[in-house]
């Protein structure tokens, strides 16, 4: 995950699974399409609405209605996706979809009128201090604090609007944040629907669509593509494509049982407590099972899964994230996940049906905005487009 400087690859097997990830890319991909089609109207009044966004979430795949509130999405992977709708005065909606086969489907949305009107929310150029303050420490905790932030900015942040209390932040957004991503080389429209930062956790929902940038030369396209790949390595995508090849060894990952003890959105298991400190070796052909067709998994697992990618180490912009006191001998990337709400389900791409079914904390949760390519980017593939 170099976004923040080149890979290291610290041993051998690493280096081996490098030269694997293309034909681990290949092998999890059938050659499957299908078509999303589907009418998008008011839920009170019937009448079809035109210009709704409709895409599919953290992917390059969208569009928006005509005139009839239709929509059509051609080219769609066979798989899990978030089917998702905006329209400005309209609540967002989405349904999360399992496409087992390459053919048309039809969605239809009703979409119910917003309870707090677009013309409520104020929307100014220049704002007092606070608001800045406030903007500052959003696009910290939303954009991310690693060297990839660093190299991506809101195009448009006077649409925002905030409230502070008692060391919360609550943010809410007049329309999708225009965020463009110079390290990775994308430009996001994110359609943010809640926001709260409190002293101890970072919660927001919401969907991005993406559109890739112009590199200004061949360089800038080598440095994106090389940045893309060290996004991906050491991702829970990388980490599910490798369970289901079973390659996750070969890949650099290992794999704990944790028993579950409380803590912050941090370094949870970096405390004093006894419980704290036990963790057992997890054999991780345990952690999938077939699905109901054919290229589906179950993911499941008792308490948290310690997951230690090897490919590289702790960045020192983690360290103070995560307020660890240690700086001398900094440790492999270190995440803990746990299902939210039971078993969760896996396709061939490495997608979960609910993309918030796994609740994850350590590095993978100081990873954020700017840290996460496109559903369609895969290392050794050309970018779908």
């Amino acid at each position: 995950m170099s976004r923040r400087r080149p890979l290291l690859i610290l041993l051998h097997l690493v280096s081996l699974a490098s030269l694997l990830l293309p034909s681990l890319a290949v092998q999890a991909q059938p050659n499957m399409a299908a078509e999303l089609n589907g009418r998008v109207i008011d839920a009170e009044t019937g009448v079809p609405l035109t210009g709704a966004h409709v895409f599919i979430a953290k992917s390059m795949i969208g569009t928006t209605t005509d005139r009839d509130g239709k929509y059509s999405l051609t080219g769609v992977p066979t798989g899990a996706h978030r089917l998702y709708v905006s329209m400005l005065g309209f609540e967002d909606d989405f349904l999360d979809i399992m496409l087992r086969a390459s053919k048309a489907y039809t969605f239809d949305f009703d979409l119910t009128p917003a309870v707090i009107g677009i013309g409520e929310i104020v929307v100014e150029a220049e704002r007092d201090k606070n608001w800045k303050k406030r903007l500052e420490r959003f696009t910290r905790e939303f954009i991310g604090e690693t060297p990839n932030s660093l190299e991506t900015r809101i195009v448009n942040p006077e649409v925002l609007d905030f409230e502070a209390q008692r060391g919360s932040l609550t943010a809410i957004a007049a329309e999708p944040l225009i965020i463009e991503n110079r390290a990775l080389g994308y430009r996001v429209q994110y359609f943010l629907r809640d926001f709260e930062s409190t002293p101890g956790r970072v919660r927001y929902d919401g969907e991005g669509l993406y559109s890739e940038l112009e590199p200004e030369s061949p360089d800038e396209a080598a440095d994106w593509e090389q940045k893309r790949r060290a996004s991906f390595m050491g991702s829970f995508r990388h980490f599910l494509l490798a369970l289901i090849a079973d390659r996750t060894e070969a890949q650099g990952f290992k794999t704990y049982s944790r028993p579950s003890a409380g803590g912050k959105v941090g370094d949870t298991f970096n405390q004093g407590m006894a419980i704290a400190q036990q963790r057992f070796p997890l054999d991780p052909l345990n952690l999938l099972s077939p699905g109901e067709a054919p290229n589906e998994y179950i993911l499941d697992f008792k308490g948290h899964l310690e997951i230690v990618y090897l490919g590289e180490k702790e960045e020192e912009s983690y360290l103070d994230w995560s307020m660890r006191p240690e700086r001398s001998n900094p440790r492999f990337q270190t995440s803990w996940t746990y299902l939210d709400h039971g078993p969760a389900i896996v396709d061939y791409k490495g997608d979960t049906l609910d993309p918030y079914s796994v609740v994850f904390m350590g590095y993978l949760a100081f990873e954020r905005v700017a840290d996460e390519p496109p559903k369609e980017y895969r290392p050794g593939n050309a970018q779908a487009r």
